[in-house]
Parts: C-alpha cells; structure tokens; sequence
C-alpha cells in the first residue's frame, strides 16, 4: 500500500531529529542542545551547495543532495558509529544490511540503496564530493563549539576517540580541540585542495559572528 509505505518511511527517517551525533557526548560538549543526525544531514546539504556554488564543480547537485539526505539512514538502525568505535568495514556491513531493510518496501527503494552504496563507496565525482562535505560539516560544527566554548579538555571524559594517540599528539600540537579535529580530517579524509583550504581557512579564523 503506497500510503502505507510513506508514512513508515517518513517515520523511520524522523528518528534522526533525535539521533544526537556521537562524536560530541563523546568530547562532553556542552550545550543545551546538542547538533542531532537530521541536523548534519541539513548542515552537509547547505555545505554542497556552497562549495558548488564558490569552486564551480562540474557534478549532478540533484544526485548530490539526494545521496546527502539519505547518507545517514543507517544509523536510524545501528547508530551513530565513529572510526573509533569499530572498524570501516564493519560499519560498512551492518550499515548496508541496515538500509536494504529500511528501503525493501519502497518501489524506488533500489534506487536509493545504490546511491548510498555509491557514497560508501566514494569512486564518483559526485560520490567523493558528497563524502567530503559529509566530513568537512563536521569540522566546522567542531569549530563552532569551540568558539562557543562548550568544551573543557581540562574535564576528563572517557572515550576511545580521546585515548587515540594521533588525536593526544593533534591536541599538543595543535593547542585547541578544533585544531586537533580539522587537522586529523585533513590528514585522514583526502580532502581535494578546495574543501583543504575551506578546513583550513576555518582552522585560522573565527567562523561565528556575535
């Protein structure tokens, strides 16, 4: 029944508006409200479109911002995993399982399947430069709470990410927790020279306004 199939969509993808992003309860950031799933999903789309507009890639936005609004529905499943949590392909595996179940009903279900395997995969133009805004948001929400000061490295929170020894030599080198976590995506994500100088233009300047 096509109503039927919408509205089990519609409410299996709005667990994401609940779904807080892991990477920040596992630094204690501090704030009222915490950046959910749905939210970075908005944030990475609002990234595309900017990074298109400035650089002029020659890709299909429509493909891109599609693949952005579903790159994530996995985790209305397993979660909001990290690199430090299990390994890539791991992840990969039980996120692909989650989202061929998610989208069995859905008559065009097959067609958004591929565009999430096509993200995962990250060998198209489109694909890659999904992936890169996917991270790149991350940075820069990073750096947004950390000109908000919502957190205290001086405050010991347990977690995988900060016992990583890349991460402790980041911190020392790099003296802020944004430094540290741009740096670390510019070192592990492959960024092209355009989202590099975006990540380190942000690294360097104030990014908020009062």
């Amino acid at each position: 029944m096509k109503e039927k199939n919408v509205i089990d969509f519609y409410i299996i993808c709005i667990r994401l508006k609940d779904t807080i992003r892991t990477g920040w309860t596992n630094w204690g950031v501090q704030k009222d409200r915490l950046e959910s799933v749905a939210e970075h999903i908005y944030g990475t789309q609002m990234l595309a479109i900017a990074m298109w507009s400035e650089y002029k890639y020659d890709i299909d936005m429509t493909k891109v911002l599609t693949m952005l609004a579903v790159h994530e529905l996995e985790e209305t499943v397993i979660g909001d995993l990290t690199i430090f949590n299990t390994d890539a392909q791991t992840k990969k595996d039980m996120g692909h399982k989650a989202v061929t179940d998610i989208l069995g009903k859905l008559s065009s279900g097959d067609t958004i399947k591929n565009l999430i395997f096509e993200f995962d995969e990250r060998k198209t133009k489109e694909a890659r430069f999904a992936y890169f805004c996917d991270k790149l948001e991350a940075d820069l929400q990073c750096k947004i709470y950390d000109e908000q000061q919502c957190v205290d490295l001086s405050k010991h929170v347990s977690s995988e990410a900060r016992e990583d020894g890349r991460v402790k030599q980041l911190l020392e080198e790099e003296g802020s927790w944004s430094g540290m976590w741009m740096k670390f995506g510019q070192e592990r994500y492959g960024y092209d020279e355009n989202f590099k100088s975006v990540s380190e233009y942000a690294k360097k300047h104030k990014i908020t306004k009062k």
